[in-house]
């Protein structure tokens, strides 16, 4: 069998290898609480999955444009002008199938041998993946604990060379919930205005879910590089609908036509019932989004106390989205180990933190998108399990 090389260098998201593990375990009648998925444990809207029935019932079974229904890049125009204060063309807006076709196309336009990519690390593990796939060099940029888990611009752009084509940036951020400010967005676009010729991607999906005093600051706000960013956002995290498969993509318009014809390549359209319930999530009642983020907020409270109440661990406050990630050096384990020791013996699934990246050694990810009751219980699972073993 003659497998292209290439095929070599695609890695994988290591929280569903977890989650298989968890779920042959729980066949096996052990007891599993699950902090690992990074998914809501909330219902999709009632209105949404109602939308999407309509759209079965009045015959909505065919193809779709292959960048999505007119009405669905509108409604997304109109939510990113109200959300964002930026205009945007609904034509250079992409309706895809999730998230991770945006990564994957950006980095197939901008990777080949001989260029490098920026990206997050600890970050979400499928930036590596497609870049490495591309034939890129992967670049990573350290997401540091000692400043909240945001980034320095400095060290972005620090790191641009001649032969850099793209940068990824995330915020908030998977895995760790830090969220950048303003500063720092300020100052890497000032900054890449000496780099003419460096695109960006934005991974914006967890846009909505911030805290406190913590607010979001897009890109698409800054008119400066409006013409070389890529903005990914969707639909999975903000209204529970991870198994339903679909994002969007604003790109340059320079980029459209490349991006419509991967697209036709690749999945021809995403499926048109999924496209109209998209389209109520964000023209319907936003309360249930409302709900499920103050839930978040009130959970991210418990965990990071009773986290902080484990003496080997350091848990810093995450401003945004719904993981945590503390330092768990002090423990003596490695990551790995004890991702795998929690999972095995007391039936607690975590994410390493080399699962993001090399940085993430000594740290693990835990996804509050749980019951408080959980949180709780998987955290005296967990110190029971390191005051039998330390």
């Amino acid at each position: 069998m003659r497998v292209a090389n290439r095929i070599k260098n695609l890695g994988t998201e290591s929280a569903f290898n977890v989650l298989a593990r968890a779920n042959e375990l729980e066949k096996q009648g052990r007891s599993i609480i699950n902090l690992g998925i990074g998914q809501p444990d909330f219902r999709t809207p009632d209105n949404v999955v109602e939308a999407a029935k309509k759209a079965l019932i009045d015959g909505h079974h065919g193809y779709t444009p292959a960048n999505g229904i007119i009405e669905l890049r509108e409604a997304v125009s109109a939510d990113i002008l109200l959300r964002r204060k930026a205009k945007i063309n609904p034509d250079n807006i992409m309706i895809l199938p999730g998230g991770k076709v945006t990564i994957f196309f950006s980095a197939l336009i901008f990777g080949q041998p001989g260029n490098e990519i920026i990206y997050p690390d600890p970050g979400f593990p499928i930036y590596k993946s497609a870049i490495e796939f591309s034939g890129s060099k992967p670049v990573p940029f350290r997401v540091d604990e000692n400043n909240n888990f945001s980034f320095k611009a400095d060290d972005i752009l620090d790191k641009i060379t001649h032969s850099t084509s793209l940068i990824i940036i995330n915020s908030p951020g998977n895995p760790t919930g830090g969220v950048v400010s303003q500063q720092e967005v300020d100052s890497l676009v000032k900054g890449l205005e000496d780099f003419p010729n460096v695109f960006v991607l934005s991974d914006e999906i967890y846009s909505r879910i911030t805290y406190g005093s913590a607010k979001h600051y897009s890109l698409l706000q800054y008119p400066s590089i409006r013409n070389r960013l890529i903005l990914l956002d969707g639909w999975s995290k903000t209204y529970a609908m991870t198994g339903w498969r679909i994002g969007y993509s604003v790109w340059p318009k320079k980029l459209i036509e490349t991006v419509t014809r991967l697209s036709i390549n690749n999945h021809s359209c995403v499926n048109a019932m999924t496209q109209f319930a998209a389209l109520e999530a964000l023209n319907g009642p936003q309360d249930s989004v409302d709900h499920m983020i103050k839930s978040f907020e009130e959970r991210r409270k418990i965990i990071v106390e009773a986290l902080s109440s484990i003496k080997e661990f350091k848990c810093s406050n995450p401003e945004g989205a719904f993981y945590v990630m503390p330092d768990i050096s002090a423990t003596g384990k490695k990551s790995k180990d004890l991702q795998d020791n929690l999972l095995e013996n007391v039936g607690v699934a975590t994410i390493s933190g080399t699962s993001f990246g090399d940085f993430g050694e000594g740290f693990l990810r835990f996804s509050y998108a749980t019951s408080k009751e959980n949180i709780l219980e998987a955290v005296n699972r967990i110190k029971q399990y390191l005051d039998s073993v330390i």
